[in-house]
């Protein structure tokens, strides 16, 4: 039997979007496939960040490579990076540790059925990456276009006057992470023994615990 281990992301954080049909969707292939799932891994992070500033991210391809995880199944290529070069240098590095990845809406894996690998992965990322990035760029274009004809016809841009928290509101209401966090406790941990999202979790503590910034599930 496959082990598997499902990592699934979404941009936003609360009830806008959630994880779960990515990972119902996922355990479903992986029954059907007969593979036990050793681990599931869930980030509330914007595609437009950086996959080394993805936390989640990339504790899931330690532990995948540190535990000999056969395969790891995510929904589409953009969980893997949030453009063609970072997808495709994830692409290598999961090669280079003989870790394979099933992408379920695009239905394509790194390696074939009888263990070589598949020789079309890389045209297959390169030209579905390259229009993911023109259909992004359209998009920024349409918003740009329409934000400025908002603020030629009047209207106005920013935060409401008095919607940013406060330093000593985050202290107070985060007070009990704040505390995990300095005691050492991991990002994860932490987060799930306050109830808040990994990205809360992370944005708090850059804020209150920056000396051990350069540590990515420590504080």
């Amino acid at each position: 039997m496959q082990k598997a281990v499902i990592y699934a992301r979404v941009s936003s954080t609360g009830d806008r979007q959630s994880t779960a049909r990515q990972v119902a969707d996922l355990k479903s292939y992986a029954a059907t496939g007969g593979m036990d799932i050793a681990g599931i891994y869930e980030e509330h992070i914007s595609g437009a960040v950086r996959n080394e500033d993805r936390a989640v991210l990339q504790e899931c391809l330690e532990h995948c490579f540190s535990n000999d995880v056969d395969v790891l199944l995510m929904s589409e290529l953009s969980r893997l990076g949030r453009n063609v070069d970072e997808v495709l240098a994830n692409v290598r590095l999961c090669k280079e540790h003989g870790l394979n990845i099933y992408f379920q809406k695009e239905n394509i894996s790194l390696f074939m059925q009888d263990g070589s690998k598949n020789p079309f992965i890389t045209i297959f990322i390169s030209v579905l990456g390259t229009c993911a990035e023109i259909e992004r760029e359209n998009i920024r274009f349409r918003l740009a276009s329409g934000r400025a004809k908002y603020v030629a016809d009047g209207g106005k841009l920013g935060r409401t006057r008095g919607s940013v928290k406060s330093a000593e509101k985050k202290a107070h209401e985060y007070r009990a992470l704040i505390r995990e966090l300095r005691r050492g406790t991991s990002l994860r941990k932490a987060a799930k023994i306050c109830d808040v999202s990994l990205s809360t979790a992370q944005r708090i503590k850059a804020e209150f615990c920056p000396q051990s910034s350069a540590v990515l599930t420590r504080c």
